[in-house]
């Protein structure tokens, strides 16, 4: 039997005193001190978790970073960069609904910030609010209006609203800014070749792939257009569809196409072209291959 002394729940004077230290009667009713850190402390424990989301995100962490950011929002609920990084975490992690609450706080806290206008023009963009996605983006283009990746979604809006003319300003402007956007070049092309210019869609495609050469979007898009122009470009337009394939075999697949903003002339050329005996194999190999879904925490 367990002697009385040594049950769960009762402490003899000379435990206490042991676990106690041999405090002094008049300090045996203990009061646990609890340390509040201070706020320039609070402010710095967020600022660095922040630094350590935004490593995730360049990293393609997205899901990961935004369990940081929700954590430096806690500590630092009045700044919006948190806010900002929070929203571009959740976005990329295809935290839409999420995403929207944290720009709205955002922008409460800083009006004036283009940035969270432009956050706000794509998250509208992503879920199919293609008008709604212009007016945000062009009223942060007010605030700045040097942003090369705000006339990129501009330019996509218009797109999917049909309005090829427009998009193509959008997307000229793009690559005015930055030169070396290789993406907003590359969509120039998609419209170009909906306009019926493809040998300007075709030029467009070769400067990207100067810039870009493993750029799966880009190469099989100029093999489709190179198809176009008949016998004279096959070869060159076999070659060119084998390797996009092999690099991203989703571009396989018409849905994915459309998803990427390809008009229904392109998809429909690309389709005549992958029905060629030579890429059979190569096309079977993509089918089985392509996974559009699993494109990691981006999204």
């Amino acid at each position: 039997m367990t002697p009385r002394w040594m049950r769960v729940g009762v402490a003899t004077p000379l435990l206490l005193g042991v676990w106690m230290g041999q405090m002094p009667a008049a300090r045996a009713n203990f009061v646990p001190y609890v340390y509040t850190p201070q706020r320039i402390e609070l402010e710095g424990a967020g600022l660095g978790i922040a630094q350590a989301a935004g490593r995730l995100l360049r990293m393609g962490q997205a899901t990961e970073a935004a369990k940081l950011a929700a954590l430096t929002v806690q500590l630092l609920p009045d700044d919006p960069r948190g806010w900002l990084l929070l929203a571009e975490a959740q976005l990329r992690s295809k935290q839409l609904k999420e995403a929207g609450q944290a720009l709205a706080r955002a922008k409460q806290l800083d009006p004036r910030n283009p940035g969270i206008w432009f956050a706000q023009g794509s998250l509208a963009l992503r879920d199919g609010r293609p008008k709604e996605a212009i007016g945000l983006l062009e009223q942060g283009l007010k605030l700045d209006g040097n942003n090369a990746g705000a006339y990129f979604d501009i330019g996509n809006a218009h797109i999917q609203l049909g309005q090829t003319g427009a998009a193509l300003v959008a997307f000229e402007k793009a690559s005015d800014l930055r030169r070396d956007f290789w993406e907003a070049i590359n969509n120039q092309g998609l419209v170009l070749f909906e306009q019926g210019k493809t040998q300007a869609a075709i030029g467009r495609w070769r400067q990207v792939l100067s810039l870009k050469p493993d750029a799966a979007e880009t190469t099989l898009a100029l093999a489709s257009g190179l198809f176009s122009q008949g016998a004279s470009q096959r070869q060159e337009a076999l070659a060119l569809a084998e390797k996009a394939l092999t690099t991203d075999p989703n571009y396989v697949l018409e849905s994915y196409q459309k998803d990427q903003l390809w008009g229904a002339k392109l998809r429909q050329t690309t389709q005549q072209l992958l029905h060629e005996s030579e890429l059979k194999a190569i096309v079977d190999r993509a089918l089985a291959n392509a996974n559009p879904d699993d494109n990691g925490d981006e999204g």
